[in-house]
């Protein structure tokens, strides 16, 4: 395993038909590459506790969703995952949220390209996000 230092997060959201990126402020982060089979990587950010409700509520979606972070510092370009919030945990005033997910392979434009045109398709929802899945897969090949 190897562990970085998490510098940024961003949450990548539909609004109004156009895709947009929500800032997390963070206090501080981590980022684990577990360097198993599946490419899996887990990402901690620690948190103002007024990201409580929203973060508790993603973890009981259970949905995957796709994160922008920087690691190690801001001049980095951002890496794309997608994950799944796993778990928060209250630690004084603030909270952490795990996340567990794939590191995308793409760079940032060509991920909001595909979902743009996904969106203007009509995909929505779960529906979008396995059209985005199978079509990431086909691209890989």
């Amino acid at each position: 395993m190897k562990t970085f230092k998490l510098v940024s997060l961003d949450l990548v959201e539909e609004k109004n038909d156009d895709i947009t990126q929500r800032r997390i402020k963070l206090i501080d982060g981590l980022i684990i590459n577990r360097e198993d089979d599946q490419g899996t990587w887990v990402i901690e950010a620690y948190l103002d506790q007024e990201y409580a409700d929203f973060f508790s509520d993603l973890v009981d979606n259970q949905e995957e969703f796709i994160i922008q972070v920087k690691i190690t510092k801001q001049s980095n370009q951002p890496a794309s995952f997608l994950v799944k919030a796993i778990d928060t945990n209250l630690i004084g005033d603030n909270i952490n949220v795990l996340f567990i997910g794939s590191i995308i392979d793409r760079r940032r434009e060509q991920i909001e390209k595909m979902l743009k045109l996904l969106l203007d398709e009509g995909y929505q929802g779960e529906d979008l996000l396995n059209e985005f899945k199978r079509r990431g897969e086909e691209s890989t090949r």
